[in-house]
């Protein structure tokens, strides 16, 4: 295992992930992430370099506050050889086992081999898998006249509407939910619609693997045009910065996926699994 902290590497890193999208967009932004100020105190570890077969980002060891806390703990993977990527699994110092934690990637057999691992360690593997997405260059800005007439503005998240998209997830309703979203306005892009009293109605925000995510409009304010505004106006803020726009859909949200088709979005031949593990001593601490 090499923990891989020279900036110049990191950078070289960044460049060699390119060559392998899809399948290393996860891991691709939070390295970008890492080499832009580090905000959300991220680490890279592979087991070689510069030709690494396994890659992994994780949170820092003295970063980690809370053992039930699986939205911060967590790890974005990419491999070119599985078996290695197993290696680094196995390693005991690569992943913290005794907390709640996930680990995110864009390839098939991620979710069978993390499980065979941490079933050995007597954790139990919860999988959710999506449709990953990417959105085309956003080269003009959206059309925002169908505000004008009206009070809705477009703007920013603040940490103060943190409690509004704990409530409206659906993983979310807990605190270690809301200390992480309160963390991603505060370090990462998001955008807004709010009403004539400031209050949000349809939001977007970025995650810690510059994925965008938490797509929400309230229901008395749907089919207004506000989620295509806000999507795209956060679309075209993280490609200014020159971070990939990649995002996740279930299969069954409908509604989403005819959004994401009417604004040309690109469904990726991969899948984006995440899974949720979790200690023995720590089941039914946790929620998920």
């Amino acid at each position: 295992m090499l923990v891989l902290n020279c900036s110049k590497k990191l950078l070289t890193l960044e460049t060699m992930l390119k060559s392998h999208f899809p399948e290393s967009l996860k891991v691709y932004g939070a390295v970008m992430n890492i080499n832009r100020g580090n905000p959300f105190q991220k680490e890279v570890v592979l087991d070689s370099w510069p030709d690494f077969k396994a890659v992994i980002t994780r949170r820092q060891r003295e970063a980690e506050i809370d053992n039930l806390d699986h939205y911060t703990n967590a790890y974005a993977v990419f491999y070119k050889d599985v078996r290695t990527y197993k290696q680094l699994l196995e390693e005991s110092d690569v992943i913290n086992w005794d907390q709640v934690f996930q680990i995110q990637g864009l390839q098939s057999k991620l979710y069978d081999v993390s499980k065979a691992v941490a079933k050995s360690k007597q954790l139990d593997v919860k999988l959710s898998s999506f449709k990953a997405i990417r959105l085309a260059p956003v080269s003009t800005p959206p059309d925002t006249s169908f505000l004008r007439c009206s009070p809705p503005r477009l703007t920013y998240l603040s940490v103060a509407d943190a409690d509004l998209l704990n409530r409206t997830w659906a993983r979310g309703g807990n605190a270690q939910c809301l200390r992480y979203i309160t963390s991603l306005i505060s370090c990462f892009p998001s955008v807004c619609i709010r009403d004539e009293k400031g209050h949000p109605v349809s939001w977007s925000i970025t995650d810690q693997f510059a994925t965008m995510c938490h797509n929400y409009t309230l229901p008395e304010y749907r089919r207004k045009g506000y989620s295509r505004l806000v999507i795209l106006t956060l679309a075209r803020k993280l490609q200014s910065r020159g971070f990939p726009t990649q995002g996740n859909v279930l299969d069954d949200n409908t509604a989403s996926i005819g959004l994401l088709k009417n604004i040309h979005a690109e469904f990726l031949p991969c899948r984006f699994h995440r899974l949720i593990l979790t200690p023995m001593a720590l089941s039914g601490q946790v929620h998920q």
